[in-house]
């Protein structure tokens, strides 16, 4: 029973390898976009859906976002966002979650700090957010990160970490006052 189980996957393993070369060649023959965003949202529904922890979601989802980095990276796209945590689920999230959130930001940054493919592929990391909302040690290694990462210039990873629509509509229009004040810009 279990040999014809491991049979069966291994069959189905290589349908899904030949998919995924079609894909792929389908992709590489379109144009390829320059600027690709994903919402990292639906982990923890994930998660108990599948009666796992909800916490287990967000390493799960962490996983799957870093395939899907390595493929943009393979298909030269040159700016990926990922939008990871939102000032309003910091808000609104227990703080189990949010450990658990923050666990599998500090353990991915700790991997990208040593990551060759950064590196090699010249991949900047910027931090679109507010620093002050996060846990000191999270802020402190997305902050090496950025720091190692500055002047590549390749490919750019955005990681929006505490981040709000609202806000940055806000600091936006801080902006664009200050610099009409200032007689750089004309209302």
């Amino acid at each position: 029973m279990i040999t014809r189980f491991i049979r069966g996957l291994s069959q189905v393993s290589g349908i899904y390898k030949i998919y995924e070369m079609m894909l792929e060649k389908e992709i590489k023959n379109g144009p390829m976009p320059n600027h690709i965003a994903f919402i990292l949202d639906g982990n923890r529904r994930w998660a108990l859906s599948q009666r796992y922890p909800k916490t287990a979601g967000y390493r799960w989802g962490a996983s799957k976002a870093e395939e899907v980095l390595n493929w943009c990276l393979e298909l030269g796209v040159k700016t990926v966002t990922l939008y990871i945590l939102s000032t309003e689920n910091i808000r609104r999230r227990s703080k189990e979650e949010l450990d658990a959130i923050y666990s599998v930001i500090k353990d991915y940054a700790r991997k990208a700090l040593n990551d060759e493919r950064f590196d090699k592929n010249k991949v900047k990391v910027k931090v679109i957010g507010l620093y002050e909302l996060l846990p000191r040690d999270v802020a402190s290694l997305l902050k090496k990160l950025e720091e190692k990462t500055r002047t590549y210039d390749k490919h750019v990873l955005n990681l929006a970490v505490a981040y709000g629509g609202r806000r940055e509509i806000v600091e936006a229009t801080k902006r664009i006052i200050k610099e009409v004040l200032e007689g750089k810009l004309n209302p």
